[in-house]
């Protein structure tokens, strides 16, 4: 057997070895999964503001005059209605109408656009759309060229303001702005993975960790914590967000994950449409819900649910919900078992457990 192939690491690995953080494997990435505890860190971001390393994830460019085109051809949004410095959530979908991935496109211009794309994904996401290249349009890895902080919370943008020329009020949710950070050229997105305000930093890797520091010193005020993978992944659960290979994957489509909106079926073809089209056709026979336990128990990623004794679904994510205070998850089920206030059992160590069906998001900032 040959060795398994190292981790790899994002610029500040360095420095989360120095603050003490737990490591794990991610997806092939030496990533930090806390800090100071994950309850501490998902308060600090619910309630002020929080630092995330967020640099695996992946960037694709696409520019030249058919940019548009080709974005318009491998991805289901509807990406000819963005402005220059507008961004939004879209489908890279196989013929099938399932998923390749869950990207953030931003347009730059005209003829450029900037893609963010899951870290275990973003080798095949690039090859994947180079395959269906036949524009006037080039694709380009961009990967090892940034580091990306997210900046997170309540306090996120009078953390980075003090950094920052850019009037960061004027970069509304799902638009982004290229200017510096700290004196380092930056794009400064208005997006986020957590259910609250905050921004995604995007510098060169030899900045990375000096504006990490800054950004520290800048939040200490409101008392800003560094977050690992885990906070990050209680946040976006209680949210609702769907994390690539839990809730979306290449089984499942916008239509059975609750993200019809994201595939625009009613403007020109693209890749996965016809699928899309004729599984509305037919109706969908699974749907992703959220529930919680009502029984002493967590239901963890991958557990059986059941109806009355009966395989009925999956968990595709679960654990607790600090800010709303109990058990939660998602979970697939029959469409005509999902609406809310279905009684379901969640096999916790093959022992089923009551849980029910409940409406979603589990959390929603006031805005």
């Amino acid at each position: 057997m040959s060795d398994p192939a190292p981790l790899r690491k994002t610029p500040l690995n360095d420095l989360h070895r120095r603050l003490g953080a737990k490591m794990v494997d991610f997806g092939g990435w030496d990533m930090p999964v806390q800090y100071s505890g994950i309850l501490e860190e998902h308060h600090a971001v619910r309630q002020a503001v929080g630092l995330f390393d967020v640099s695996h994830m992946g960037e694709l460019v696409i520019r030249g005059p058919q940019a548009l085109n080709l974005v318009e051809h491998v991805s289901s949004n509807w990406a000819a209605k963005l402005k220059p410095g507008q961004a939004h959530y879209s489908g890279l979908l196989y013929e099938t109408g399932c998923f390749v991935d869950d990207i953030l496109v931003h347009k730059v211009s005209d003829t450029e656009f900037f893609i963010c794309v899951n870290a275990s994904n973003q080798e095949k996401d690039y090859e994947h759309i180079v395959a269906h290249n036949r524009f006037d349009a080039e694709v380009e890895n961009q990967g090892a060229q940034w580091v990306q902080i997210a900046v997170q919370g309540p306090k996120a943008q009078a953390t980075l303001q003090k950094l920052t020329k850019t009037d960061l009020a004027a970069i509304r949710y799902y638009w982004f702005a290229d200017g510096e950070v700290a004196g380092a050229p930056a794009r400064i997105a208005r997006t986020g993975y957590t259910g609250e305000d905050g921004f995604e930093v995007y510098v060169a890797p030899a900045e990375g960790e000096r504006i990490w520091s800054e950004l520290t010193v800048a939040g200490q005020e409101f008392g800003i914590r560094p977050c690992g993978l885990g906070a990050r992944n209680t946040l976006r659960l209680e949210a609702k967000m769907a994390l690539y290979g839990h809730e979306i994957d290449a089984s499942l489509t916008p239509l059975e994950a609750g993200l019809a909106w994201t595939a625009k079926l009613d403007r020109g073809d693209f890749i996965g449409r016809a699928a899309l089209l004729a599984q509305k056709e037919r109706g969908i026979t699974r749907t992703l819900v959220g529930f919680e336990m009502i029984g002493r128990g967590i239901g963890r990623d991958g557990y059986e649910v059941q109806i009355g004794g009966e395989k009925a679904g999956w968990v595709t994510s679960g654990g607790p919900g600090p800010t709303v205070g109990k058990n939660i998850g998602l979970c697939y089920l029959p469409v005509d078992r999902a609406a809310v206030g279905q009684a379901i059992e969640v096999l916790v160590r093959n022992q089923p457990v009551e849980a029910r069906v409940v409406a979603t998001p589990f959390y929603q900032r006031a805005k």
